[in-house]
C-alpha cells in the first residue's frame, strides 16, 4: 500500500470493499430498527425487534434489555434473545449488583476497553465477571432507563470499539421507542387497574347499596316496633297512658271542630291486689288481659280503651254525652261480674269507674283525665260503680288555689334553689356536663318535688318567669365557677317546657341573659321532651331555630315515652336524644325495656347523635350501657342532684372513682 489509507493490492481493495457492504449492512439495518421502533407501542414487539437487531449488529450470542424498576433500587432484565435468555428474562437484581449496576454509577458503557482503565485488584474482579460482555447504557429523554448487553462474541473473540459504538449509536436510537412503549405499557397497565377499580367500586357500590336498604329496612321495623313498644301496653297490647293523651288530645280537637262533646272513663280494679297476692302477678296479669278483651268487646270503632298502668285503665268515647257514658259504664261493670275461671278459681271482678265529659267538665286532655280520675276515686270511695265527676264535691279545686298563691309567694320571695346532676362519659368516666334541676325547699311544708309545682306553673302560665329565673341563675353560677377556674363539664343542661318553646320571646330573653353574664351559647344544653315537641312541631322548630342562632344546643328529652316522629326529629336542630329513666332502670329485668335502650341507641347512632341515660341507679345498669355503646349517663349511682357548692366538693373528689365504675364495664 502506498500512501496511508490508499489501497494498493487487489486484496486491499477486496477487503476495503468488504468493510464498505458491511457499513452499508449495518447503516441499513440501523435505519430499518428505527423505522421499525419509532411508531410501534407495544413494549414486547419493541423488545423483540430491538434484541433481534441488536444481536446482528454486534453478532452476539446473547442481547439482554435490564431496565431500571420504579423504586430505582433494583433492575429486571426485561426481554432477551438468543442463547439461555429463558432463564435470564424476568429475574430482578439489587441495582448495586453486576454490570448493570456499574453501568447505572458511571452513567457510560460496559466493554472490555475498560478494563485497561481500572486498577488491579478490581481489573482482576471484572474480568472474571464480565471479560465477554458489552453493555451501553439507555437513555430517556429525562432519567436513565437501563442498557442493552450482549454476552459472548459469536464465534469466539471479544467485542471491538466498533461494537461498542455501534451499540452504542443503536441505543440512542432505540431508547426513545422503548422509553414511549414503556411509558405506554404503564398506561395500559394504569388503565387497567382503573378498570379494575372502576368493577370493583361498582361492586362495592351495589353491595354497600343493598347493606343500606337492609340497613333501612331494619331501621324501619326497629322504629315501628319502637313506637309500639312505646305506645302500646306490652301485656295487653292496648294504648299506654302516652298514646291515650294523644288520642284523647285529637278527639278534643275534633269535637271542638265539630261542635260535639265527648266523654273520658277511667276504670280502677277493685281487689285486684288481693288477686296478686293470692294466686301471684302471672294470674294477675291474665286478669288484665281478660279485662283488655271484655272492655274491647264493649266499644264501638270510634273508641279507644287503654291501660294507664297497674289495673287503671282509660276509655275514649268521642260524641258521647253523659247519659251514654253512664249506659256504657253499667254495662262495663255487668261485664266485670262475669266470672273468669282462673286457676281451678271462678273470679267475680268488679271495678270503679270515673266520668268526665268535654266541654262540660273540662275543654283540656290533661284537666279531664284528672277530673275522670278524681270521679273513680269518688266511685271506689262510695262503692257506687261509677260516678260523673262534680265540681262542687272536688277538694282538688280549693287546693290548687292555694297552692298557685304559694307558687307566687315562692317566686317572688326566692325559695326556688337551683340543684346540679352530674354526667359522666361513659368511655372515660369523665364528667362532661350537669343538668339543671329546680328544687323547692317550702318553709312550712319541706321540699316540694318539681312533679308537683312544673305543672302547676305551666297551668297558670307562671312558666315563663320560672324559666327566665331559672335560665338567669343557671348562666350566673356558670359565669362565677368560670371565674373561679372550676370546672364542671363543658355545658349545662337545662329543661324547657312545651309552653317555653311556643314563646316567641324566648330566644331574645335567652341572648339577653347571655350578654348579661358575658358567656357563650355553646355552654347551654336546652331539654326538650318529645311530647312538647309534637305538641306543635311547626312552632317548635322556628322557635328552635332562633334559638340554635345564640349557640345553645338541644337535646330530646324522656326519649322513648312519647310519640316523636323521625321526620320531625331530623328536622330539629338536636345533638342528643335522653332515654328516659323508666326505661334504664327496668331493662335488666324487662327484656322489652332493654330493647327499647337498645333500638334507641342504634337509631340515634346512625341519626348522628349522642345518648344520654338517665335513672342509672346501679353498677349492672352502668355496665350494660357501657356494653351497648351509650355515650353518657347520669342518675343516683353515679351522684344525686348537688347544689353547686356540693357539686364543686364531689367533682374533686370523685372523678377516679367514677373512672373505675366507667372501666369495670
Amino acid at each position: 500500500m502506498g500512501n496511508k489509507g490508499t489501497p494498493t493490492t487487489e486484496a486491499d481493495l477486496t477487503l476495503l470493499e468488504q468493510k464498505l457492504r458491511d457499513r452499508e449492512t449495518e447503516i441499513a439495518l440501523l435505519c430499518e430498527t428505527a423505522n421499525a421502533v419509532s411508531s410501534e407501542l407495544d413494549i414486547e414487539t419493541v423488545f423483540r425487534l430491538v434484541t433481534q437487531r441488536a444481536q446482528a449488529i454486534i453478532n452476539a450470542e446473547t442481547v439482554l434489555i435490564p431496565l431500571l424498576d420504579t423504586d430505582c433500587r433494583h433492575y429486571t432484565y426485561r426481554a432477551g434473545f438468543g442463547k439461555n435468555t429463558e432463564e435470564i428474562v424476568g429475574e430482578s437484581l439489587p441495582l448495586d449488583f453486576g454490570v448493570c449496576g456499574w453501568v447505572w454509577r458511571h452513567k457510560r458503557p460496559w466493554w472490555s476497553g475498560v478494563l485497561d482503565e481500572l486498577e488491579e485488584e478490581e481489573r482482576n474482579k471484572w474480568e472474571k465477571e464480565a471479560g465477554s460482555l458489552i453493555m451501553v447504557p439507555l437513555f430517556g429523554k429525562h432519567h436513565f432507563l437501563g442498557g442493552i448487553a450482549g454476552i459472548n462474541k459469536a464465534g469466539g473473540g471479544s467485542f471491538t470499539r466498533r461494537d461498542l459504538d455501534l451499540l452504542t449509536l443503536f441505543a440512542n436510537q432505540v431508547s426513545i421507542a422503548i422509553e414511549n412503549a414503556a411509558f405506554f405499557e404503564e398506561i395500559i397497565r394504569a388503565k387497567q387497574q382503573a378498570e379494575a377499580y372502576q368493577r370493583e367500586l361498582e361492586a362495592l357500590n351495589v353491595e354497600l347499596e343493598k347493606r343500606v336498604e337492609k340497613r333501612t329496612e331494619e331501621l324501619a321495623g326497629a322504629n315501628i316496633k319502637l313506637k309500639q313498644m312505646a305506645l302500646h301496653d306490652p301485656l295487653t297490647g292496648l294504648p299506654n297512658r302516652t298514646l291515650i293523651q294523644e288520642r284523647l288530645k285529637y278527639s278534643i280537637a275534633h269535637a271542638k271542630r265539630d261542635g260535639r262533646g265527648l266523654s273520658i272513663m277511667m276504670l280502677d280494679l277493685d281487689r285486684f291486689k288481693e288477686i296478686n297476692d293470692t294466686l301471684g302477678h302471672h294470674a294477675g296479669d291474665q286478669v288484665l288481659m281478660e279485662i283488655a278483651v271484655r272492655l274491647s268487646a264493649l266499644l264501638r270503632e270510634s273508641d279507644t280503651v287503654g291501660r294507664l298502668g297497674g289495673d287503671e285503665f282509660a276509655i275514649i268515647l268521642p260524641g258521647a254525652d253523659i247519659h251514654s257514658a253512664k249506659k256504657l259504664a253499667a254495662k262495663i261493670n255487668a261485664a266485670l261480674e262475669n266470672p273468669l275461671e282462673l286457676e281451678g278459681c271462678n273470679l267475680s271482678l268488679s271495678g270503679s269507674l270515673g266520668i268526665a265529659t268535654y266541654p262540660d267538665h273540662a275543654v283540656d286532655e290533661t284537666e279531664l283525665l284528672k277530673f275522670a280520675d278524681v270521679a273513680m276515686y269518688t266511685a271506689k270511695r262510695t262503692s257506687s260503680g261509677y260516678f260523673v265527676y262534680d265540681a262542687k264535691s272536688d277538694s282538688h279545686n280549693h287546693e290548687r288555689l292555694a297552692f298557685v298563691s304559694e307558687i307566687r309567694e315562692g317566686l317572688k320571695k326566692n325559695q326556688f334553689e337551683l340543684f346540679y346532676q352530674p354526667q359522666i362519659e361513659l368511655t372515660s368516666g369523665k364528667i362532661v356536663r350537669v343538668e339543671v334541676l329546680a328544687r323547692w325547699p317550702h318553709p312550712v311544708k319541706g321540699m316540694i318535688s318539681p312533679d308537683v309545682f312544673i305543672p302547676m306553673l305551666e297551668k297558670t302560665g307562671l312558666i315563663r318567669a320560672f324559666t327566665h329565673w331559672v335560665l338567669d341563675t343557671a348562666l350566673g353560677q356558670w359565669a362565677a365557677w368560670r371565674s373561679a377556674g372550676t370546672h364542671v363539664g363543658t355545658t349545662m343542661g337545662v329543661n324547657l317546657s312545651m309552653h317555653n318553646l311556643i314563646d316567641p320571646s324566648l330566644p331574645d330573653l335567652l341572648m339577653g341573659l347571655l350578654r348579661k353574664w358575658d358567656v357563650e351559647g355553646d355552654c347551654l344544653m336546652l331539654e326538650i321532651t318529645e311530647s312538647s315537641i309534637m305538641n306543635d312541631p311547626s312552632q317548635v322548630i322556628r322557635t328552635l331555630s332562633r334559638l340554635k342562632e345564640t349557640g345553645v344546643k338541644f337535646s330530646v328529652d324522656d326519649f322513648g315515652t312519647g310519640y316523636s316522629s323521625l321526620t320531625y326529629l331530623k328536622r330539629l336542630p338536636v345533638s342528643e336524644i335522653k332515654i328516659d329513666r323508666s326505661f334504664v332502670m327496668e331493662m335488666s329485668a324487662n327484656e322489652d325495656d332493654a330493647m327499647i335502650v337498645l333500638s334507641t341507641i342504634h337509631l340515634a347512632h346512625n341519626l348522628g347523635l349522642d345518648v344520654v341515660a338517665e335513672g342509672v341507679e346501679t353498677q349492672e345498669a352502668l355496665d350494660t350501657l357501657i356494653r351497648l355503646k351509650c355515650d353518657i349517663a347520669q342518675g343516683y349511682h353515679i351522684s344525686r342532684p348537688l347544689p353547686a357548692d356540693k357539686l364543686v366538693e364531689f367533682i374533686k373528689t370523685a372523678e377516679t372513682l367514677l373512672s373505675a365504675r366507667s372501666r369495670s364495664g
